[in-house]
């Protein structure tokens, strides 16, 4: 069985392999790829029972309203917030994400990126390249012992858990319900209040806009790390600049290309504001998993089973 036309949303031919796009086109009859303000995307989705995006490709209910035939939509992204997938499951559309694709490269990223920033190993590198191999003045710390918080201990939060507790930190986490979990839970309050390591993981969904706001944020004591390697939309950017305004906590993440230039700006101006690129999820076995995950997404549906990822 295959689907008889796809229609796909801002996926580039560099986002897959040849013999993923081989697998593709086994499973569809054909396929069109067009951008999501191309005139043409309306009469294109008439016809379409298949729908597959990119990252962050906003799909509402004006999108599915023209689209009568519509069965599937998969994104190739763990992030689905843009999708209204509400409206999607009223109509029987299963809306399946990569959850779990860059688990680990996501969750070593995080651990990386504290680690370098506590042991202070951009000045060492800055010194050494200059020919100063002195270490005087550097500070350092361990995660050992340290006070580690999550925030969504989902598949990638989980895994964040699990990597601080190997170095031998106290790790608690926050969910929106309480898991079966050798951790500890702790309202999101008393987590922000008491953690000199804060990890935020949680899914882009309507709950979780805001999540961390001018309410929450100022219970960050001093000398803390906040790190977010979620959409922006989930720290309130006002409140976020307002905290890091008294420059005693750093925050770190590598979501600069869904903000606004304006937005970007406020955080990009502080010294204690570390901006990385897009580049938590990268890594070659992310990649193949990637690729190997939506393919099976789509396999599964067309099989008449629930696809793992399903998020509606």
């Amino acid at each position: 069985m295959k689907f008889k036309k796809a229609v796909l949303i801002k996926i580039a031919d560099t986002h897959f392999d040849q013999k993923y796009w081989d697998k593709i086109d086994a499973l569809v009859e054909k396929r069109v790829s067009l951008t999501i303000d191309n005139p043409k995307l309306k009469d294109e989705l008439k016809d379409c029972d298949c729908l597959l995006l990119g990252f962050q490709v906003p799909v509402g209910e004006d999108i599915l309203a023209v689209a009568p035939n519509l069965k599937y939509i998969g994104v190739l992204a763990t992030a689905y917030g843009t999708v209204d997938f509400a409206a999607a499951a009223k109509r029987n559309i299963p809306v399946c994400n990569l959850g779990g694709y860059s688990t680990e490269s996501v969750a070593e990223f995080v651990i990386t990126a504290i680690l370098h920033e506590i042991r202070n190993i951009k000045e060492g590198l800055k010194r050494a390249e200059s020919g100063n191999y002195s270490f005087e003045g550097i500070r350092a710390r361990e995660l050992k012992n340290s006070s580690f918080g999550v925030i969504g201990l989902g598949n990638i939060g989980g895994r964040v858990a699990e990597l601080a507790a190997g170095f031998g930190a106290n790790v608690s986490y926050w969910s929106h319900t309480k898991k079966k979990s050798p951790f500890q839970y702790r309202e999101i309050e008393d987590l922000l209040s008491n953690c000199t390591y804060i990890s935020v993981n949680v899914a882009e969904v309507p709950e979780t806009i805001g999540l961390l706001n001018a309410e929450n944020l100022p219970l960050i004591k001093s000398d803390s790390v906040l790190i977010s390697t979620v959409p922006p939309s989930v720290i309130n950017t006002d409140a976020l600049v307002a905290r890091l305004s008294k420059n005693d906590i750093t925050f770190i993440f590598d979501h600069p290309d869904e903000m606004l230039k304006e937005e970007l700006a406020k955080l990009t101006k502080l010294d204690n504001c570390v901006v990385y690129p897009p580049i938590a999820f990268l890594s070659d076995e992310a990649r193949i998993a990637k690729q190997e995950i939506f393919i099976s997404n789509m396999t599964e549906f067309l099989e008449g089973r629930t696809p793992k990822n399903k998020v509606n």
